[in-house]
């Protein structure tokens, strides 16, 4: 059950190429968007997509798969941790970040048309 204390599970859309960066020698760092889309009907009836955008991590492994494989538009299923983060601006305001560390990426489906 430890596990499940802080576990996330998303599948959807890459909303960006992964930004890849190496830190120090030998690790890499992968940042990119993931995109899920929940689609339902309204009281009036109508149909309704509404999307949420999720920032993503991803380390070592996972940054070089994410770098070598994924692409924006194609279809993942992630596992992950949820971590927050906060950092002051140039102008002074706190800002706050909370982001998805990666632990498993799959590949789901092609790219979305």
């Amino acid at each position: 059950m430890n596990n499940l204390r802080n576990s996330v599970r998303l599948i959807g859309n890459i909303g960006m190429n992964p930004e890849v960066k190496e830190i120090g020698k030998d690790k890499k760092l992968a940042k990119f968007s993931l995109a899920t889309t929940e689609v339902y009907k309204n009281d009036d009836g109508e149909k309704v997509n509404d999307t949420q955008w999720h920032n993503l991590i991803a380390w070592g492994n996972q940054a070089v798969f994410s770098e070598k494989y994924l692409k924006k538009g194609y279809e993942v299923a992630i596992e992950g941790k949820l971590t927050s983060r906060n950092y002051t601006d140039k102008e002074g305001v706190k800002r706050y970040i909370t982001e998805i560390v990666v632990s498993e990426i799959l590949m789901v489906g092609n790219k979305k048309d």
